[in-house]
């Protein structure tokens, strides 16, 4: 089966063409950063007007790359939430209108799904039942993932999100949007110990999460002295281990309470260096795998989005030309299948 990916949940016009006996054939991927720059944050209208723009030029791209024609589609596969309305009806729109004048399947994809199923694009593939640590701008949750569809939560955090703590911190200290990757390099000129941040909730007893403080305890520390260069550096270099240590805390404890071995930790913030050094130490210190997706799989993209859909096509989930949008969608509201 021969599916396209369309992903426009955000900031991100994302296209691939997946086989679901060959694997990813080709993606393409534009980012609207520098579009938004000037604004410090994704400005939603201005959003959905650039997928307008891209996301036809990108079919065409990914199908030239891939040596196949509109034609040889078998199924196309869009987010449908959760995400920015706008954005999202662009994908919707242009997916179901591709696949009902050429007759074949859509189906429409939990955009998290995709991000918890990405580590399968690579090699070695995580296999069920593993525990997912989803950890992104808008989203940090730990799931049990027992099979395709099948996401019992078993913790999040109750206020801002890791990459959401990561970008307010960043802001803070004068960095440019997006916060979170120039955050973690300004950390790695930081000198540890050189001040000291909470780590909320590490030793709560649950495998719950907690962020905003640990920003407000930043700005604490950014009033009380004179910026400069080493001061800012030291501080990110905290931040980022603070968030690091609760999310390894927490991703261990839910392997531990599940009893599992596997741990697959996808997101944009899983790209992050410290964080995957760190998980996989000590991971591998109570003899448990961790699984991440390639790096460039980490951020929002259409590969992930494809094979979701060549996955529950072919599972039989069912698929049709009424489309809607999910701006809200919770990820363990999901049917199995």
């Amino acid at each position: 089966m021969l599916v396209l990916g369309v992903e426009t949940s955000c900031d991100e016009t994302g296209l691939a063409l997946y086989d679901s006996a060959r694997g990813l054939l080709a993606h393409a991927l534009h980012s609207q950063i520098a579009m938004h720059q000037a604004y410090g944050g994704v400005v939603p209208e201005l959003a959905s007007r650039d997928h307008i723009r891209r996301v036809v030029p990108l079919v065409e791209s990914v199908l030239s790359d891939a040596g196949h024609v509109l034609a040889d589609v078998d199924g196309i596969a869009y987010t449908q939430g959760p995400g920015l309305a706008g954005a999202l009806l662009v994908g919707a729109s242009v997916a179901n209108a591709l696949a009902f004048a050429l007759g074949i399947p859509v189906i429409g994809v939990h955009h998290l799904e995709g991000h918890l199923l990405s580590p399968l694009l690579g090699e070695p593939k995580p296999a069920f039942p593993f525990v997912a640590l989803l950890v992104s701008g808008g989203h940090t949750q730990l799931f049990a993932v027992h099979g395709l569809g099948e996401y019992a939560l078993l913790g999040e955090t109750q206020d801002d999100a890791a990459g959401e703590a990561f970008d307010k911190t960043a802001k803070l200290l004068g960095l440019s949007y997006p916060g979170g990757p120039e955050l973690a390099k300004l950390a790695e000129r930081g000198r540890p110990g050189a001040v000291t941040l909470p780590r909320p909730m590490k030793d709560s007893g649950d495998l719950n999460m907690s962020f905003s403080g640990l920003k407000t305890a930043v700005l604490t520390l950014v009033r009380r002295e004179p910026a400069t260069a080493q001061r800012n550096a030291d501080i990110a270099r905290e931040f980022e281990d603070a968030i690091v240590d609760v999310l390894v805390v927490k991703a261990l404890a839910a392997l531990d309470a599940t009893g599992l071995t596997r741990l697959v930790v996808a997101g944009g913030v899983g790209a992050n260096r410290t964080l995957r050094s760190r998980l996989v130490a000590c991971a591998s210190a109570q003899a448990a795998q961790v699984f991440f997706p390639d790096t460039q799989f980490c951020t929002d993209n259409g590969a992930m989005i494809a094979l979701v859909g060549a996955l529950r096509l072919r599972a039989g989930a069912p698929a049709d030309y009424a489309f809607g949008i999910r701006p809200r969608w919770e990820l363990a509201s999901m049917d199995g299948l």
